[in-house]
């Protein structure tokens, strides 16, 4: 058992406990240290589990309500052994033994706390984050105007903090600028581009106008670039794979379709606006007259927006001008005076303004009317010559046979005979095109075959590019996921303590595995042994009682006829039943040698318990019990008188 008490004692180091040097092995282990090693096991395993200090209690009922708690947490884990307060108050080895084992098996592989951490940022931060979130768990929740600028004292051993909603910001992003196409060696970049990129361009952190804005506005960016790359790699597979082109010519096909959807929209703009600038030649004299007016000359042409950004313009020109003197004379009227007038003429400006407007959207609206009635007026106009020709096709048919009718009979023959001649024309064309239908047929199949094939290749090969797509982000993302295990594995193995000679545990394991395979093996053969003597005697007894059988009817066959052959009959049963009592007897021994070698293992594993030295504790403990009830008796009692 040294090298299991050295696994033991090396998880609990592990895990904290203050193991000193000297032990090894778990019969040197004192109550204090028993209940140490436990707590602290179970703390690691289950942080939620409310448990008593690493030292015992000096009062003797609070010891009994702690080693009962800790029997109860061993068995909610899962424990099936026998455990209770006197499991950890009054210490036996083997049972304490295998309450450790089963902690040292429950313990998770990052109990070791090492100063040296070697995991990534990720693992860290979770890690960071768990721990804060437990201990806010554990800690009772204050209000702000109870804590003095968010200070408080958490944690074990307590610590002063700071709580609170410090440095929290509203969630601003901005454009970020970054350089692109650098790391590709497939695109050349421009030299101008790449001083910009080197001389002029800021920073990432320096772009933001607040530095808090830098978190949001990065991850907005990531988000923007993730998004667009999705989508680019969505659309390949859903229509790029399915149009059977090269990357480079589905691009080149998707730019000339937006340039020609572009190009038809600016068309149907230019149209829409040649078409209202056209309706509206009436109203163009009111515009000029409202130009003259404001002081431009100028003949407007255009929307409603355009002619009133002209008026506004024109009637600032006419400010200014007025306020600087040019054009008119001395000034007369007063200030007063003057901005009346202006805002009068601004008046009557927006009125007429308004009165154009309207009458151009009700022209607007004619237009559209007028547009509409002439659609419907050409629709139905080609219905009515649709109509015309059937009918002057039907009037000429009409009249051509109603030319026929007076000589009917000529005619009739004349038809007879151009029936029939097109009817054989007919048959050696169907002939003649039979003989050109079949090889055509028979092609145009091989070629179905053929586009057939090429379409089932071409698919079953989009859905192998589809698959080996999958398969590719499937196995990248178990590389990241082993790659992040790796360096796990990695940091916890630099964080184990290499004094453990793992060698020497790992040939101590195949020495006791050898062993166990020879105390195998030679119960094997006891056990083969124990069969065969078993089966020998099951034959001998078998023999035997046939050969009694048969001697005691010789015996009794002959003991009616001779004195002497009775006598011999009567020794012969004796024999038997003293030969039947001495095998019952040879067996009640061999039951009896095992009970008192079962009994023998009792007695040295109660010894082993230390019974004695267990009970003399229980007598003390339960004579400083009595004391600490007459002691509380008395207080009682003096507080009640």
């Amino acid at each position: 058992m040294d090298e299991v008490d050295g696994i033991i004692i090396h998880s609990l180091r592990s895990v904290g406990c203050t193991i000193q040097e000297n032990v090894e092995s778990i019969q040197q282990f004192d109550t204090e240290l028993i209940i140490e090693a436990t707590v602290r096991c179970l703390r690691v395993i289950n942080s939620s589990l409310e448990l008593p200090h690493h030292k015992l209690p000096p009062s003797m009922s609070a010891r009994f309500r702690v080693g009962t708690s800790l029997a109860q947490a061993c068995t909610d884990l899962g424990y099936r052994g026998e455990v209770g307060y006197q499991t950890f108050l009054y210490s036996n080895e083997q049972d304490i033994r295998r309450v450790f084992l089963f902690l040292c098996e429950k313990l998770p592989k990052e109990s070791v706390e090492t100063t040296e951490e070697a995991l990534g940022a990720s693992a860290l931060l979770q890690r960071a984050v768990s721990a804060k979130l437990a201990r806010s768990l554990k800690s009772p929740w204050l209000p702000a105007y109870c804590k003095r600028k968010g200070l408080c004292r958490r944690g074990d051993p307590p610590t002063w903090v700071r709580e609170g909603c410090a440095g929290v910001h509203i969630y601003h992003s901005c454009n970020l600028t970054a350089p692109q196409g650098t790391t590709d060696l497939t695109k050349k970049i421009s030299k101008g581009l790449r001083q910009y990129y080197k001389n002029d361009m800021k920073y990432v952190h320096e772009q933001p106008i607040h530095s808090h804005d830098l978190a949001s506005s990065l991850f907005e960016m990531n988000a923007l670039a993730l998004t667009a790359q999705q989508d680019k790699e969505n659309e390949w597979n859903h229509h790029g794979l399915a149009s059977h082109l090269s990357p480079d010519e589905y691009k080149a096909r998707k730019r000339q379709r937006v340039d020609k959807k572009i190009s038809e929209i600016i068309r149907h703009s230019v149209q829409q606006s040649e078409l209202a600038s056209a309706a509206g030649a009436d109203l163009m004299s009111v515009m000029n007259a409202i130009s003259d007016r404001a002081g431009t000359g100028l003949k407007t042409k255009g929307s409603r927006f355009t002619h009133a950004e002209k008026l506004q313009f024109a009637q600032d020109e006419d400010k200014t001008a007025a306020q600087i003197g040019i054009g008119e004379g001395p000034r007369k009227d007063t200030e007063q005076e003057l901005i009346e007038k202006q805002e009068k003429e601004l008046q009557d400006l927006r009125d007429d303004l308004a009165t154009v407007t309207s009458k151009l959207e009700n022209m607007e609206l004619d237009i559209r009317k007028f547009t509409a009635g002439i659609k419907q007026m050409e629709e139905q106009t080609s219905t009515v010559k649709r109509s015309c020709e059937e009918k002057e096709r039907s009037y000429k048919v009409k009249k051509r046979t109603i030319d026929l009718l007076p000589d009917a009979e000529n005619n009739i023959a004349k038809l007879q005979a151009v029936v029939d001649s097109s009817a054989q024309r007919l048959v050696k064309l169907g002939e003649q095109w039979e003989k050109h239908r079949a090889p055509l047929i028979d092609q145009i199949r091989e070629l179905k075959m053929l586009n057939e094939n090429k379409m089932s290749e071409a698919q079953k090969k989009l859905e192998e590019i589809k698959e080996l797509r999958q398969k590719m982000k499937e196995l990248a993302e178990e590389t990241r996921n082993k790659e992040i295990l790796q360096k796990q594995l990695m940091s916890e193995y630099e964080r184990m303590t290499k004094d453990v000679n793992r060698s020497a545990y790992t040939r101590r394991i195949l020495e006791i595995i050898g062993n166990i395979r020879k105390q195998k093996d030679g119960i094997d053969r006891v056990l083969i042994d124990t069969k065969a003597i078993q089966k020998e005697i099951n034959q001998l007894s078998g023999k035997l009682d046939r050969t009694f059988t048969v001697t005691d009817e010789l015996i009794f066959r002959d003991a009616k006829k001779d004195e002497s052959v009775r006598k011999a009959y009567k020794y012969l049963a004796a024999l038997h039943e003293n030969c039947d009592m001495l095998i019952k007897t040879v067996e009640e021994t061999g039951i009896y040698m095992r009970e008192i070698r079962e009994l023998e293992d009792q007695i040295e594993n109660e010894n082993s318990k230390k019974v004695a030295a267990n009970l003399e504790r229980i007598s003390n403990d339960l004579l400083q019990m009595k004391k600490e009830n007459a002691t509380l008796i008395t207080k009682i009692k003096s507080k009640s008188s």
